[in-house]
C-alpha cells in the first residue's frame, strides 16, 4: 500500500502534468521531443517524460527554473484497435445514458430524483428492446415468415431455398422458419453481451485508489439521494492509505468526489444482466408469439395450453426485468464491490430458457400452418415508439420539478437538457432500425416499393417505419428555418465586434504595430461570432427534439389511423397526396443513404487507425461518464483515467513532497478537475490546476448542473490550493469558469483568490505584421494555448504560489511511479 501523502518538509520539486483534449496527441507532441520514455502504464494509458528527465528527482537543480514535465495519455482508450469500430452500433445507448447525468441539481425531492433516474434507464430499456425488435423484423418477418413464404421471392435466392414453403421440406413449416431465423437477432445479443462485459472487466471492474473499504452488501440507497439530503460521505482516506493511518472524519463530498463514483462494477453487472434478458425476451416473444396465435385459432388444445403458459411465463420474466431496472440506481458514497449475483446470474439463465422453449414449441409440427401477410411487427413498433415517448414527457415533468427547486440561469433549456437528448436518443435508434428494415425490404423486394405500387413479392416491413422515414424531410425543413436564422444573426454578430477587434488591437498600440486591414478585421470576428454559437447549441437540440416528439406522434397517429404508408393513405391524387409520396421516396432515400454512411464509416474505421480517432472524438466527449443507464453503451474511459490521474499525483507528492501543477486541455481539463475532486485533502492542498480551452463550465457546467454547476466549480476552486483558467474568445469549446466569491482557504496561496479566469487571451497574439512578427499570427481558436507566451507566465505564477520555496534537497527516490 502507498503511504498517506506526507505534509512537506521542503518546497520539492516541481511537475507539471499534461492531460491531451479531444482527438488524442502523442507523448512526442505534448513533450516537445522526439525522445520520450514511458514511466508508467500500458499501451491504452501511460505517463510519459522525456528520456532527459526520465531521472529529473535525482538531479533537482536542472530543473530548479521550470518544472519537470510529464504527458498522460489516453486517448488510445477510445481509440483503440479495430474492434471499437463497432461502438458505431452503439450510438444511441451512449447518448441516452448521457441523459441520465443531466439531471438538475437539488437537495431534496428525493423521490422525484430516483423518479428521474428510473425513467432515464426505462428509456435505455426500451431502445434495448427496440434494436432487437428491429433485427427480428428483418431475421424473421421479412426473410424467413415473407420471403420464404413467397414461392417468386425466395425462387430467386438459393439461400433461401431450404426454407421455402414451395419445397415442402423440413424447414418448411413456419415455425420451424422463425426458429432458424432467431439465432439472427439471439446473435445481436449475444454480441452486445460480450461486448458489455469485456468491457466491464477492463473499466468497470478496476478499483479506484481512494475511499473507504469494499462493501460486499452495497449500498441500498442511489447515488441521487445520497446528494439530495446532504449525507456525509464515509472515511475519505488518502490514496492507498494504510490501515494504521487515522482517518479523518466524514466529509460531505461533491458527487464527483465520492469514493465510488468512478466505480461502476454492481450497476451495470445488474443493467447487463436486465438488458440481456430483455433482448432474450424479444426474441422470445417473436417466436412464440406467432406459433401461439396460430394455435389459438385452431384446435389443438395441448399446444394452446402450452402456448398460454409459454407467454404468461415471458411476462413474469418480463416484469422482474423491469423491477431490476427500476429497483435502483448508483451506489457512490462507498466504493460497492458487490454483486447482485440473483439478479446477473438468473435472468439471462431464465430468459434463454424461455427462448430455447419458445423454439422448441414453434418447432413443433403443425401441417396447416402457411404464413401469410406480416408478423404482428406493427403493433410491436408502435407500443416502443408510444412507451418511447410517455417516458420522454415523463422525464421531463419530472426534470422541470427539479429545476424549479435550483433555478440557475445557464442551465440548458431551463433544466430540460435531459429529456432532450433522451428524446434524440430515441430518434436514432428509430433511424438506425427503420433503416436496415428499409433497405432490406428493397433488397428482397425486387423493382416493386414495399407498400406502395402492390408489384412486390413481399407486403414489406411495417408501415409505421415509412411513416418515420417520411417525417425526416419534414424534420429537416422545419430545422431550416433555425439554421437560416442563426447564418443570419451569425453575420450580424461579427460585423458588431468588427469595431470591438480593432479597438482591442489598436487601442493604446505604440506606432509601427500594424496597420488596420478590413479582410483581417473580419476574419477576426467572424471565427469570434462562428465560436460563440456554441453557447446557442442548446436551442437547436431543443427545438430538434421537440420537433421530433410531435412528428413521432404524428407518425403513429397516421399508420394507426390509416393503416397505409403515406404515399396511399390520402386517397385520389391530389396535392397531399404528391407531398406524401414526395416525402416518402426522399425519407426512404436519405434512410438509405445514412445507412450506407453508417457502414462505410464502420468499414473505414476498422481499417485505418486515423478515422478510427477522428470516430473517436466522439466518444471521448460521449464516454467521459459512467454507464449508469445503459449498460451497452460503449465504457466509460474516466474510469481508467481518473484513477490513473489521482495515483499518479498522490505517489508522486508523497514521495518527493514537491509541487505539482495538472495541466489540462479541453477534455483533459476535465479530466484534470475529476481527479483532483478525488484527491484526499492533504494532497488536494499540494495541487494547483492550470486548465486551458476548458468546457468546465460552457459544456459541462450548462449541461450537467447537478455535478459541474457554478457550486461545484465554487467547492473545486476552494479546495485547490490555485487555480488559473485560460481561454479566448475564438474558441468554440473553451470559455471562462464565471466563478465568483471563492471561499475556502483564501489567501493561503493564491494572490487573488477569487479570480480563476484571466482575462481573454488575444487571439491571434497580434493583428498584422511587425517587426517583432514580421509573418502573419494564424488564429488559433481552440488549440495550441502552450504557444501563447501568457501560458508559461500563468504556470510560473502558480508555482510560485504554493508552499514558499525553501533550499531543495536532492530525492533519493526516482521519478518512476509505484502505481
Amino acid at each position: 500500500m502507498t503511504p498517506a501523502t506526507r505534509a512537506p518538509h521542503s518546497g520539492g520539486p516541481a511537475l507539471e502534468l499534461l492531460v491531451h483534449g479531444v482527438g488524442g496527441a502523442t507523448p512526442q507532441d505534448m513533450l516537445g521531443d522526439p525522445r520520450t520514455v514511458r514511466i508508467s502504464g500500458d499501451e491504452k494509458a501511460a505517463v510519459y517524460r522525456r528520456t532527459d528527465d526520465a531521472e529529473a528527482e535525482d538531479s533537482p537543480g536542472v530543473h530548479r527554473d521550470r518544472p519537470i514535465p510529464e504527458a498522460y495519455c489516453w486517448s488510445n482508450l477510445t481509440s483503440g484497435n479495430g474492434a471499437r469500430a463497432l461502438w458505431l452500433l452503439l450510438l444511441p445507448f451512449m447518448v441516452v445514458n448521457l441523459g441520465h447525468w443531466m439531471r438538475p441539481r437539488v437537495r431534496g425531492m428525493r423521490r422525484t430524483t430516483r423518479l428521474y433516474g428510473a425513467l432515464v434507464r426505462l428509456v435505455a430499456l426500451s431502445l434495448t428492446v427496440l434494436l432487437t425488435a428491429a433485427a427480428c423484423e428483418v431475421a424473421l418477418d421479412l426473410l424467413a415468415w415473407q420471403c420464404a413464404g413467397s414461392a417468386e421471392c425466395s425462387g430467386d435466392r438459393s439461400w433461401l431455398g431450404f426454407m421455402s414453403a414451395a419445397q415442402g421440406g423440413w424447414w418448411s413449416q413456419p415455425g420451424r422458419r422463425l426458429a432458424l431465423a432467431s439465432v439472427v437477432p439471439a446473435a445481436l445479443v449475444t454480441l452486445l453481451w460480450y461486448l458489455s462485459n469485456r468491457t466491464w472487466s477492463a473499466y468497470e471492474s478496476q478499483r479506484p485508489p481512494v475511499g473507504d473499504a469494499a462493501d460486499d452488501q452495497g449500498e441500498e440507497e442511489d447515488a441521487e439521494e445520497a446528494e439530495d439530503d446532504g449525507r456525509a460521505v464515509p472515511g475519505e482516506a488518502d490514496c492507498g492509505a494504510a490501515d494504521d493511518v487515522a482517518q479523518p472524519a466524514p466529509l460531505v463530498r461533491p458527487a464527483l468526489g465520492r469514493p465510488g463514483f468512478w466505480y461502476g462494477r454492481r450497476l451495470v453487472a445488474r443493467l447487463r444482466a436486465a438488458h440481456t434478458a430483455a433482448g432474450f425476451l424479444t426474441v422470445a416473444a417473436a417466436v412464440a408469439g406467432a406459433a401461439a396465435r396460430h394455435d389459438r385459432a385452431a384446435q389443438d388444445v395441448p399446444l394452446k395450453i402450452c402456448g398460454v403458459l409459454l407467454e404468461g411465463a415471458l411476462v413474469v420474466v418480463g416484469t422482474a426485468v423491469l423491477w431490476v431496472v427500476c429497483r435502483r440506481g448508483r451506489s457512490e458514497r462507498r466504493i460497492d464491490a458487490g454483486l447482485d449475483r440473483a439478479a446477473v446470474r438468473c435472468l439471462p439463465g431464465a430468459a434463454l430458457a424461455l427462448l430455447a422453449l419458445s423454439l422448441l414449441y414453434a418447432s413443433w409440427s403443425r401441417p396447416g400452418w402457411a404464413s401469410g401477410a406480416t408478423l404482428p411487427g406493427e403493433v410491436t413498433f408502435r407500443v416502443i415508439v408510444l412507451a418511447q415517448g410517455a417516458l420522454v414527457v415523463a422525464l421531463a415533468v419530472a426534470a422541470r420539478l427539479l429545476h424549479r427547486r435550483a433555478r440557475h440561469p445557464r442551465t440548458v433549456l431551463h433544466g430540460l437538457g435531459g429529456p432532450a437528448v433522451a428524446m434524440l436518443a430515441c430518434a436514432l435508434g428509430g433511424v438506425m432500425t427503420g433503416g436496415v428494415a428499409q433497405r432490406v425490404a428493397d433488397w428482397i423486394d425486387g423493382p416493386g416499393t414495399p407498400g406502395m405500387d402492390g408489384e412486390g413479392t413481399i407486403p414489406g416491413p411495417p408501415v409505421l417505419l415509412s411513416w418515420q422515414a417520411s417525417v425526416i424531410p419534414v424534420l429537416l425543413a422545419v430545422l431550416l428555418i433555425p439554421a437560416l436564422l442563426l447564418v443570419v444573426r451569425t453575420w450580424l454578430v461579427a460585423r458588431r465586434l468588427a469595431p470591438q477587434v480593432e479597438a482591442e488591437y489598436f487601442e493604446g498600440a505604440p506606432p509601427g504595430e500594424g496597420r488596420r486591414d478590413s479582410v483581417r478585421t473580419r476574419r477576426i470576428a467572424g471565427t469570434r461570432a462562428r465560436a460563440a454559437l456554441t453557447d446557442v447549441a442548446p436551442l437547436m437540440v431543443g427545438v430538434v427534439s421537440g420537433a421530433t416528439l410531435l412528428l413521432g406522434a404524428g407518425a403513429v397517429g397516421g399508420s394507426w389511423l390509416s393503416g397505409e404508408v403515406p404515399g396511399r393513405s390520402f386517397g385520389e391524387r391530389g396535392l397531399a397526396e404528391s407531398a406524401a409520396e414526395t416525402a416518402q421516396a426522399l425519407g426512404s432515400w436519405l434512410v438509405g443513404f445514412g445507412f450506407i454512411l453508417f457502414v462505410t464509416m464502420g468499414r473505414r474505421a476498422y481499417r485505418d487507425a486515423s478515422a478510427r480517432r477522428t470516430i473517436g472524438i466522439l466518444w471521448d466527449v460521449g464516454t467521459f461518464w459512467p454507464r449508469a443507464a445503459h449498460p451497452f453503451a460503449p465504457p466509460c474511459y474516466a474510469e481508467r483515467a481518473v484513477p490513473d490521474l489521482t495515483w499518479r499525483v498522490c505517489t508522486w507528492t508523497a514521495r518527493t513532497g514537491g509541487r505539482l501543477v495538472i495541466s489540462g486541455h479541453s477534455q483533459g481539463s476535465v479530466l484534470a478537475a475529476a481527479a483532483v475532486w478525488q484527491l484526499p485533502p492533504a494532497t488536494r492542498r499540494r495541487v494547483a490546476l492550470l486548465t486551458y480551452g476548458s468546457p468546465l463550465e460552457r459544456l459541462y457546467g450548462r449541461w450537467f448542473p447537478a455535478y459541474f454547476g457554478p457550486k461545484a466549480l465554487l467547492e473545486l476552486s476552494s479546495e485547490v490550493d490555485c487555480w488559473r483558467n485560460l481561454w479566448r474568445r475564438t474558441d468554440p469549446i473553451g470559455g471562462p469558469m464565471l466563478i465568483a466569491g471563492r471561499q475556502g482557504h483564501a489567501g493561503d496561496g493564491c494572490e487573488d483568490p477569487t479570480d480563476v479566469d484571466r482575462g481573454a487571451l488575444q487571439d491571434p497574439v497580434v493583428y498584422g505584421r511587425s517587426e517583432r512578427h514580421p509573418l502573419p499570427e494564424p488564429i488559433l481558436g481552440h488549440s495550441e494555448y502552450q504557444a501563447d507566451p501568457v501560458f508559461a507566465k500563468e504556470r510560473a505564477a502558480l508555482l510560485d504560489r504554493l508552499t514558499p520555496a525553501v533550499p531543495r534537497q536532492a530525492q533519493g527516490s526516482s521519478g518512476r511511479s509505484s502505481a
